[in-house]
């Protein structure tokens, strides 16, 4: 049996709910879409093999490709009295899926689900598989993230996520040559 832990609560290490629950989602099936997974070996931050620095540091950046990776925070809620922000990336890559978009979390963990499930739930109400979305009140936007061992909810400036819809609608928008 370990010893109980004498160091003030304030010294103590800090239980991530974020990372716990989130990785909880690598246990899916690899052919479900709709789920979180990690971030292939090779890949730093935010996906990219510049490990998130550079040009992918900026809050909106879009690829010669039409990708779209913008940088936003969202806070956890859980029943502590003060919630936490964490780094999120919003991305978007037409050449992946052009129905798709992906939030990624610190640890690698990624959740992928269809862009029009976020656009809805910027409005109203909806659900689709171990994903919610709703708005809470009129400038914030709740994501709530389900996994085998529990639930993940976090809370976003809705802004944030409606100026990163456009640019995956403005990325996914071909160009045309006169």
């Amino acid at each position: 049996m370990a010893a109980a832990d004498d160091r003030p609560v304030e010294d103590r290490p800090v239980e991530d709910p974020l990372t716990e629950g989130l990785r909880a989602g690598h246990h899916r099936a690899e052919d479900d879409p709709w789920t979180a997974r990690a971030v292939p070996e090779g890949l730093g931050a935010g996906g990219h093999p510049d490990g998130g620095t550079a040009a992918s540091a900026a809050s909106a950046s879009a690829g010669r490709d039409g990708a779209v990776d913008d940088r936003t925070k969202g806070r956890i809620i859980t029943d502590a009295p003060l919630s936490r922000p964490v780094p999120v990336s919003l991305r978007y890559d037409p050449g992946f899926s052009p129905a798709t978009v992906r939030l990624g979390f610190p640890g690698s963990v990624e959740w992928s689900f269809p862009r029009a499930l976020l656009e809805t739930g910027l409005r109203a109400p909806t659900r689709r598989g171990d994903i919610g979305v709703w708005p809470c009140g009129r400038v914030q936007t709740v994501v709530e993230l389900h996994t085998e061992d529990g639930v993940t909810v976090v809370q976003f400036d809705s802004q944030a996520l409606r100026r990163f819809l456009r640019h995956t609608y403005a990325a996914g928008t071909p160009m045309t040559r006169r």
